[in-house]
């Protein structure tokens, strides 16, 4: 491979350059975005299959067991080119999410990812020891109360190292928007690559796909080291 093209590209501000940093812009936007929207939708996933109700549960293993069940690609599909088929949908006020690649690729990413999440703290919270809700329960705090000061405190510390691994997986996750037409980083670098007959600009996406993946781990070492059951004072 020849890579003098990648230091000449990388070394001049051309229209390559800008359109990198362009997906590059919406990959972390979809990573960020579909993150958080992933949390607000696994903690109470977590909650319903850890509430000992029947229903809920029930509710939540099913939805976990439909997103983990089937590929992220095939549900990206479904979204945006199978739903839009049936004129009800497209007359539906969810039309205008659902007719936007962006934020159709980024609700796919996000339940996706709150399936896995709601995984992550179920377990955090089934692995809470009995003997601290029972002496919270104790000492005159209610269920909701001993959930919020003592058992989701504990599960989140506990679930910290998986919940990092399922954003480093969401990040290269993230690369499946580029089959529905969004132009993320990926998206980017494969035309950019089909231009050119080249794979400089997919080696160059890889290695800042690398230094994002380094980032992210830093900064969960870091909640570890802060957080955890070292870090607490």
């Amino acid at each position: 491979m020849n890579f003098a093209p990648i230091e000449d590209w990388l070394e001049l501000p051309t229209d390559s350059v800008l359109e990198v940093w362009e997906g590059l812009v919406i990959t972390l936007q979809l990573l960020c975005g579909s993150v958080l929207l992933a949390l607000l939708l696994a903690l109470p996933l977590a909650l319903a299959a850890t509430s000992g109700r029947a229903w809920p549960a029930r509710l939540a293993r099913g939805y976990s067991a439909a997103f983990r069940g089937t590929p992220l690609l095939v549900q990206l599909f479904i979204l945006y080119y199978g739903v839009s088929q049936f004129e009800a949908v497209r007359q539906s006020p969810a039309w205008w999410l659902l007719e936007d690649a962006f934020y159709c690729g980024l609700l796919a990413l996000s339940l996706n990812l709150a399936a896995y999440m709601a995984e992550d703290l179920r377990a955090g919270i089934l692995a809470v020891p009995l003997g601290e809700k029972e002496a919270a329960l104790a000492m005159g705090m209610s269920p909701f109360q001993c959930d919020r000061r003592i058992v989701l405190p504990a599960a989140w510390r506990i679930a910290t190292p998986a919940l990092g691994n399922e954003v480093i997986a969401q990040l290269k996750a993230t690369a499946l928007v580029s089959t529905i037409t969004v132009l993320d980083l990926t998206g980017v670098a494969r035309r950019l690559s089909n231009a050119s007959y080249t794979t400089d600009a997919l080696v160059v996406a890889g290695g800042i796909y690398a230094v994002i993946t380094l980032v992210v781990v830093l900064a969960v070492r870091r909640i570890e080291r802060r957080f955890g059951p070292a870090g607490r004072r």
